[in-house]
């Protein structure tokens, strides 16, 4: 059993850790490509964020679906590329919104350049995913457009809020299936599809890539809580600083307003008052770490990892299902 990637997937099979991790190494050199400009300071800012690590969790996810078809098809590394440099572009223009200053653990781009910088280079990186997208067919265009509309509507939403009579919590659900699980949904999908795999299959595999990324999203709510800067490689409580509602905040809310707890009202009025004062942001984070909130948050983590597991069940057994369903244990695990 070997760990594989940043993301410290474990895989049982020498043939499919070498297929993976040649894939992976293959898109590492893609995004450092793909990130060049002849302005050198476009290419430091682009790269930024790419030497910088991550988890690769995209492309990984890539090249597992890539298994149940033709792992060497030429369109798989291109793909996995294509969906990282999205991702990370819109790693550029949430840094902003969220007004964040750390970024896997080193200076975000907006803290370095400022903002419209940030905004240009994400933009950028969106440009060079598109030329790349051009050469997979118009397919490949069509689902990458469909997933990055569902992604900015799921951001607009956040934005936007609940509408009027909607519960919090759903609406929470439909804006990260959006903006996280749509993207790692289509990751799912161009890797069963470029590898040539049944119908069936690359239908499967967008299903269990959309409820993995929930749960994915859900886990990452859970440690902007519960994690120090080391853990998450950015800071402890951004979200919550920057009024960002987060699964175990609206649960929190929800819990407050249903029963009425003296402590539980109290620390909503903590939430709504200015968590730019870091000693009321301390104390926010110390008081949600022992909340129920947080744990039923990683319930929820749980459950969306289970049913993205139980999607897989028709697929044949093999090696590159079970590190898929060990990737659902990953994520869990990412939550405590």
């Amino acid at each position: 059993m070997t760990v594989v990637g940043p993301f410290g997937l474990s895989v049982r099979d020498q043939a499919l850790e070498a297929d993976v991790q040649n894939g992976l190494s293959a898109v590492e050199a893609g995004l450092l490509d793909a990130t060049k400009s002849e302005v050198p300071f476009i290419t430091e800012a682009a790269q930024h964020l790419v030497r910088a690590g991550g988890k690769r969790f995209r492309p990984l996810l890539v090249m597992l679906a890539a298994q149940f078809g033709d792992p060497y098809a030429p369109g798989i590394v291109p793909s996995a590329v294509v969906v990282e440099l999205t991702h990370l572009a819109t790693l550029y223009h949430d840094d902003v919104m969220d007004e964040a200053d750390v970024r896997r653990g080193v200076p975000s781009a907006n803290a370095r350049w400022g903002n419209s910088v940030a905004v240009l280079t994400g933009d950028f990186l969106f440009a060079r995913a598109s030329h790349i997208l051009a050469d997979l067919g118009p397919e490949a265009v069509r689902i990458q457009a469909e997933a990055f509309e569902r992604l900015v509507t799921g951001q607009i939403l956040e934005t936007a809020g609940p509408r009027d009579g909607r519960d919090p919590v759903d609406h929470y659900l439909d804006v990260i299936a959006g903006k996280t699980g749509s993207l790692i949904a289509v990751s799912g999908r161009f890797g069963a599809m470029m590898s040539g795999a049944d119908e069936r299959v690359v239908d499967i595999l967008t299903q269990y890539g959309e409820r993995l990324g929930v749960a994915f999203q859900l886990a990452d709510d859970v440690l902007d809580i519960a994690s120090d800067s080391h853990e998450s490689g950015k800071t402890p409580g951004t979200d919550l600083r920057e009024g960002i509602p987060t699964l175990p905040v609206l649960l929190l809310r929800a819990r407050a307003e249903a029963t009425g707890d003296p402590g539980d009202l109290a620390l909503v009025e903590l939430l709504d008052g200015d968590l730019t004062d870091d000693a009321r942001h301390g104390e926010a984070l110390r008081l949600l770490r022992l909340h129920p909130a947080l744990e039923q948050a990683r319930r929820d983590t749980v459950r969306y990892a289970e049913e993205a597991r139980a999607v897989l069940a028709p697929l044949p057994e093999c090696y590159a299902r079970a590190a898929l369903e060990e990737l659902c244990d990953a994520v869990v695990h990412r939550a405590g």
